[in-house]
């Protein structure tokens, strides 16, 4: 039934000019942002005489860095600033200016930005706000300010931002205005918001996290954080890349090129907002489990292997971890303290991060048996005890640094009254760069001054943490990047079966009776059928009569259910009679079915007569269409407890057989499809084909807006879809 293809084939889902059109805007908006990361020459529009302006402490930064080339100040009412001689206009500057940046009121923007266009400036940097983030008639100034950039050809960073600094020796561009400068290194990194940008900038600093380039993007105009990952994915001076982002403004796109930056390259975010998508509608089993948290950021977020922290300390947690250490070839942890207490709670901590805790070799407890006092504890975690020196901290690295069981360590100080914490820091570098086979190794020092700076040197950089569970969090997240980059990238496979265009005139022809309804069960049925989708066999019937005509047409015992608008739940109005033994008996159920709705409030238009299904695991399949997302198809445990037990999977269209394989394992009932006590196993794979044609559905049928199945029952033999409600939308 099912043909694999390139994973490269998912992009076909467009025309195929449509993806080439896609890749050269990407080509060109990385072209524009090296340009602006590399300028030969800059101009500070509204630079200061005062250092404790904006523009006056951003003219600073780039004197005070030592910029590769020209800094000119724009400022009509002083001849000079800050002992650089100034220009009124940057139309006056006799030189060609390669970047803008423009520090004047919001109301003067434009003005400045066509005078940019007459100079030939390839790139301008608005740090002033006012614009689309007060609304009103700041939208209609980002507009006029994007349509001038677009006009001649400028690119645009910002508005409402902080600005950018590329540290390479060759640039040594400081073009922001905090009061920071940040350190060199191989970490590129992208806030959306200005504010935090300067705390940021201090936090990194203060863990010694050098920068390749720092971006504040602001309202995002033009140039959005997909171009900048665009660029860095090819930049030889970035090897991680970190991002805090408030919005995803074309989510998919994003997907795609994070996915494919992410094989080469960890991108650690956070993203702001978690509780803003409660707004999704919640009319169906599949709305309401998606609609409490943003899972389809974190869904999208999986399936690019973007590394997602709770906070801005995660994230710099496990930048410190990915920038300086190896990455992590398995999830086995060593422990290694001189206290009980914090080796427990470490060893607590992995376990909650998806670690294991192993025990050591026969030889390594052996070795460590032989020079360890007869108190220690020479299991994992290894207690050293408190009299542990720093020699016995070396010497201890080296041993269980040496057995191939561990893929990593975690070592701890509390310090003691007599081991100095500079002396062991000084003993974990020296060990690890004597190991043989590198792995990850992260120090926790439970000090009051902080970890020591001798961890930090130009050979090697062990990252510190102050608390044993801050360690094992971002090992845990560097182990799932890890195994996310390593695993195949998978495939949209082609299905056979599906009739495209008989569906798209069946949906044509439904919107003709409205432009957002729920379908009747004879339309859902055509669209599912379309798609070669396993729908239990089935009549509708508008009287009891005619319903008991109809179960004399299909086979064995037969369901009963009730068709009335409004009733999302059958089952909690008696809209569903299992079991039904001939005409006689469904008439009858009919009837009191009727009664039973009409008691609540309700006039039953129809009856349901399906064929009974037997006893197997209920799952629900659903779709919920995002208006940024797009398609986003769940799985869970189905029936009528769906939304109590909340067991849901999530991704974003097009799924691959990894992504539907990776679905159905990671459900905490799987085990009941994988013979839970005894029982016999479910067909799997035909539930991974179910998700995967409703998939191909949603992706070539963007008017489906929601849609549940629920439950999709999964049989030792096959899968049948026994209830199934579709709403469709006009896009």
């Amino acid at each position: 039934m099912i043909g694999a293809q390139p994973a490269s084939a998912a992009a076909a889902a467009q025309p195929a000019s449509a993806a080439a059109i896609e890749a050269r805007e990407e080509l060109v908006s990385a072209d524009a942002v090296r340009t602006l990361l590399h300028p030969h020459s800059i101009a500070v529009i509204g630079a200061s005489r005062g250092k404790h302006t904006i523009g006056g402490d951003l003219f600073h930064n780039l004197l005070e860095g030592d910029f590769a080339g020209p800094v000119y100040p724009v400022n009509p009412t002083a001849p000079s600033v800050q002992g650089v001689r100034a220009y009124a206009s940057i139309l006056d500057i006799p030189d060609p200016v390669d970047l803008a940046l423009i520090v004047v009121p919001a109301a003067a923007v434009a003005t400045v930005a066509r005078q940019c266009a007459q100079k030939g400036v390839k790139g301008v940097v608005v740090i002033s706000a006012g614009f689309s983030e007060v609304g009103g008639a700041g939208i209609e100034r980002q507009a006029e300010l994007l349509a001038i950039c677009r006009e001649s050809g400028m690119r645009l960073v910002g508005p409402n931002c902080m600005g950018l600094a590329n540290t390479a020796a060759e640039v040594r561009m400081n073009g922001q205005f905090a009061p920071i400068a940040p350190l060199p290194g191989r970490v590129a990194f992208l806030s959306q918001s200005g504010a935090l940008g300067l705390a940021l900038l201090d936090h990194a600093n203060r863990l010694g996290l050098g920068l390749s380039t720092f971006v504040s993007v602001g309202n995002k105009a033009d140039l959005s954080g997909n171009a900048f990952l665009s660029y860095w994915e090819k930049d030889e001076a970035t090897d991680v890349i970190l991002l805090y982002l408030e919005s995803l403004g074309n989510p998919r796109r994003f997907a795609r090129i994070a996915r494919r930056v992410g094989h080469s390259k960890p991108i650690v975010a956070v993203k702001a907002g978690r509780s803003s998508a409660g707004a999704r509608a919640t009319s169906s089993h599949t709305g309401a489990l998606l609609g409490a948290s943003d899972v389809t950021v974190d869904a999208l977020f999986r399936q690019a292997g973007v590394i997602r922290t709770d906070t801005l300390a995660e994230l710099f947690d496990v930048a410190s971890l990915l920038a300086n250490q190896p990455m992590p070839t398995g999830s086995r942890v060593a422990i290694l303290t001189n206290g009980g207490g914090p080796g427990i709670l470490a060893a607590d901590a992995c376990e909650s991060a998806g670690l294991e805790v192993p025990p050591f070799a026969e030889s390594v407890r052996t070795s460590l048996a032989t020079w360890l006092p007869s108190a220690a504890g020479i299991g994992n975690p290894v207690d050293m005890i408190a009299s542990a020196t720093a020699d016995d901290y070396r010497r201890a690295i080296e041993t269980i640094g040496a057995d191939p069981g561990i893929d990593a360590l975690i070592v701890i100080f509390a310090p003691p009254l007599v081991t100095r914490p500079d002396d062991v820091a000084r003993a974990i570098g020296a060990a690890a760069a004597a190991l043989a086979r590198p792995i990850p190794i992260t120090a926790v020092f439970m000090a009051a001054g902080g970890p020591p700076a001798e961890l930090r040197s130009e050979e090697i950089h062990i990252p510190a943490y102050t608390y044993p569970e801050h360690a094992a969090h971002a090992l845990g997240r560097a182990v799932g990047y890890a195994r996310w980059r390593a695993r195949p990238e998978g495939v949209v496979p082609e299905l056979a079966g599906i009739r495209s265009e008989e569906a798209d005139a069946a949906v044509a022809a439904m919107l003709v009776a409205g432009p957002s309804r729920w379908l009747d069960p004879e339309e859902v049925a055509t669209l599912l059928r379309c798609y070669d989708l396993p729908l239990v066999a089935q009549v509708t019937s508008r009287t009891p009569e005619e319903a008991a005509e109809a179960a004399g047409w299909l086979e064995g015992p037969v369901v009963l259910k009730g068709i009335a608008p409004g009733v999302i739940h059958k089952s909690d109005v008696h809209g569903v009679r299992l079991g039904l033994a001939g005409p006689a008996e469904v008439e009858g159920a009919a009837r009191e079915m009727t009664a039973a709705f009409a008691a609540t409030g309700h006039e039953i238009e129809g009856f349901l007569v399906q064929q009974m299904v037997p006893a197997g695991v209920e799952m629900l399949v659903g779709v919920v269409h995002d208006r940024l997302f797009g398609p986003v198809v769940a799985c869970a445990a189905g029936g009528t407890e769906a939304e109590l037990l909340k067991d849901v999977s999530v991704r974003i269209t097009p799924l691959t057989d990894i992504d539907v394989a990776e679905m159905v394992r990671s459900l905490k009932t799987y085990p009941l499809l994988d013979g839970y006590r005894g029982a016999p196993k479910a067909d799997v794979a035909a539930l991974e084909e179910v998700l995967l044609r409703v998939s191909a559905m949603v992706e070539a049928h963007p008017e489906v807006a929601e849609m549940d199945l629920n439950p999709v029952i999964v049989l030792p033999d096959g899968a049948v879809i026994v209830d199934a409600r579709m709403r469709i939308e006009a896009p």
